[in-house]
């Protein structure tokens, strides 16, 4: 009998350390390794080549009658390996995407599991119900705990309704106003790896916020559901009562992936598709309607135009003009924005200076295509519009003001993706939330703003160079974004003026002119004058030269916050394009990825030699090159080049 119990003893103790033990699942490379521990709470730890940055991290998802997470009872465990690749619709990257991770799946008592991915540039995590009835989220615990001080590049807000156009600060996280919260991504600096934190398949559940908790941690926090709306001017409404929980949804369902992309080497935040590889697929069984591409817009510079022997303005011959400007460069749309209806209110309704129909018949006959610009509440008024459009040969929308990432607002998205679609109407967000993978799914959503894009200089200056930096490897990290280049008047910071007549851009030409191989967004802008683009037709053929949709990316050097040079190729076509912030950077072009034996030419539009204190000057250059030759040059502070290299003639 003692025998026994000494035995059984042993055999509990035995069974308890293995229940303590974390349990590892390791990146396919081998180079990131997750620890999960289902000690009293489930949290886990991040490691890199070794290093640790993340320490017992934690995840909680507390549901109205009981929180998942705390104190989970192990049902099952499980590991897969899965390697596979897909074809994006709308390849804003690469043409082919491999999906490649490691997982873990761990199945709890009372009816959830959670799921932990490692790939090689990252970690994600979900949970997963599995419950009969609705549930109730009142709040979701998402901690991260860094093993050391962290500096931390995040946009501050001070409030749930907010357009996401917000400067960049960077800052050592203690130093973060824990009074205030950012929105996502957000980046952090841990000096031994830097960490990217997003979230991905994001459906009937409200947008994460982040809040500094201490110099090493940050918490979630979310908006609530809003139960009850108020009037609030001619395009939103205001929030007049909101429920105790974040979320009343099915029952049955995953949540929201929580996603880290995790590397030593910043050109792979950059480079990074974790968005993509974490969304819903394609949900649309005819995809060939949807045509990415450039688009003219008037209201960067009010649709002052000049030149011409007709009254600018957002009238009929004004549009007529654009029309031409567009199909005279192989421009497939041009967008009619605010000032192209009578009212806000009414989707319906053109103003009184123009003949819609007259418009959409003048741009079918010259190949161009027009996009409409609403308030989110002029379609949510009118949820029909879409067939309207349809009937009418309108190709898309710019639906802008949502202003909010609530659950009711999140769902607004999913219901305008899927109506939209359901009628060939392509749509750029304005006014919104970052990508989170709804244009996976949808693919006709083609742009999201959700940045301080260039129209933030017609009166504030803010679209600056040392702003612009860090966008690659924050917002278009995780999605396409609508920053609206194209400006033909550069300036410095110093010489930068508002103005809404001669609007102007802030950084060199070169800069300027990078953008459109950098940025990646499904309708590209050219923001600026025709006039000012027919007048510099050697640019304005480069500009119009350069796709939107990619077969390969390579980013082939960066650094946060300062400089970048990307390399993207159509076909046999390569194109090149570099942006510095503050500082000169000198660039050493590298032609390795040509096939050998093949004859190429190279057309570079660089900063000039005066590009340091006249930002419009800058030099195009065309000539000969191959694989393995090199090309030196100099992006002068706020500057750039763009480079498109194809086979010789």
């Amino acid at each position: 009998m003692k025998a026994k119990l000494l035995f059984a003893c042993g055999f509990l103790l035995v069974s308890a350390r293995l229940l303590s033990a974390p349990i590892d699942l390791l990146s396919p490379d081998k180079r990131i390794k997750i620890s999960v521990d289902l000690q009293n709470r489930l949290s886990y730890s991040v490691a890199l080549n070794g290093s640790t940055l993340l320490s017992k991290s934690y995840l909680q998802l507390n549901l109205a009658n009981q929180p998942l997470g705390e104190k989970a009872q192990l049902r099952k465990k499980s590991f897969t390996t899965v390697n596979t690749t897909s074809r994006p619709v709308v390849s804003l990257k690469n043409s082919t995407v491999t999906n490649h991770y490691n997982q873990l799946r761990l199945d709890f008592k009372n009816d959830f599991s959670v799921e932990f991915r490692a790939y090689n540039d990252g970690i994600a995590y979900r949970f997963i119900t599995n419950k009969k009835d609705s549930v109730v989220v009142n709040s979701e615990d998402v901690h991260l705990q860094f093993a050391e001080p962290v500096e931390t590049s995040y946009l501050e807000t001070g409030s749930f309704k907010t357009s996401y156009e917000i400067l960049y600060k960077r800052k050592d996280l203690g130093a973060v106003d824990k009074q205030k919260m950012s929105v996502l991504p957000i980046l952090f600096d841990t000096k031994k790896g830097k960490l990217l934190f997003s979230e991905a398949d994001l459906y009937d559940y409200p947008a994460l916020f982040v809040k500094a908790s201490s110099d090493q941690s940050i918490d979630a926090t979310f908006p609530k559901a809003p139960l009850a709306f108020g009037p609030d001017g001619d395009r939103s409404l205001k929030i007049e009562k909101e429920a105790p929980y974040l979320a009343k949804t099915a029952g049955k369902r995953s949540f929201p992936w929580r996603f880290l992309v995790i590397t030593d080497q910043d050109a792979q935040i950059a480079a990074n598709q974790m968005v993509y590889k974490l969304s819903t697929p394609n949900q649309l069984k005819d995809t060939k309607w949807i045509k990415p591409g450039q688009v003219t817009w008037e209201w960067w510079h009010n649709a002052y135009v000049y030149g011409v022997d007709f009254k600018s303005g957002y009238n009929q011959d004004t549009y007529k003009y654009y029309i031409d400007f567009a199909s005279k460069f192989g421009i497939p749309y041009i967008i009619m924005d605010e000032g192209w209806a009578k009212t806000t209110l009414n989707p319906f309704e053109p103003n009184p200076t123009i003949n819609l129909q007259e418009l959409i018949a003048y741009g079918k006959s010259k190949n161009v295509k027009i996009i409409l610009w609403f308030t989110w509440l002029a379609v949510q008024n009118n949820f029909n519009v879409f067939e309207t459009l349809e009937k009418w040969g309108i190709a898309g929308m710019k639906i802008d003001f949502m202003d909010r990432s609530d659950q009711w607002m999140v769902n607004y998205y999913t219901r305008v993706a899927k109506e939209a679609a359901k009628h060939h109407i392509l749509v750029d967000f304005h006014g919104a939330f970052k990508p989170a993978g709804l244009e996976v799914a949808y693919p006709n959503v083609l742009s999201y703003e959700g940045v301080i894009g260039m129209e933030q200089n017609i009166g504030g200056g803010l679209a600056t160079p040392k702003n612009n930096l860090f966008l690659p490897f924050l917002r278009n990290a995780v999605g396409p974004m609508d920053y609206t280049p194209g400006a033909m008047r550069s300036a410095h910071p110093k010489d930068y003026r508002p103005n809404w007549v001669n609007t102007m851009s802030i950084g060199t030409r070169g800069h300027q002119l990078a953008m459109y191989i950098v940025f990646e967004s499904g309708l590209q802008m050219l923001a600026d004058n025709p006039f000012n683009y027919l007048r510099e037709p050697e640019t304005t053929s480069f500009i119009t030269s350069v796709p939107v949709t990619w077969d390969e990316t390579r980013v082939l050097e960066a650094a946060v916050g300062d400089y970048i040079v990307t390399a993207k190729r159509k076909g046999t076509t390569w194109y090149v394009g570099g942006m510095t912030a503050e500082k000169a950077h000198e660039v050493v072009l590298p032609t390795d990825f040509l096939p050998k034996g093949v004859a190429y030419q190279i057309t570079l539009l660089k900063d000039g030699v005066n590009a340091d204190v006249q930002a419009m000057d800058y030099k195009k250059i065309v000539q000969p090159i191959k694989a393995g030759e090199t090309i030196k040059l100099t992006m002068v502070p706020d500057g750039g080049f763009a480079a498109r290299i194809e086979p010789a003639p």
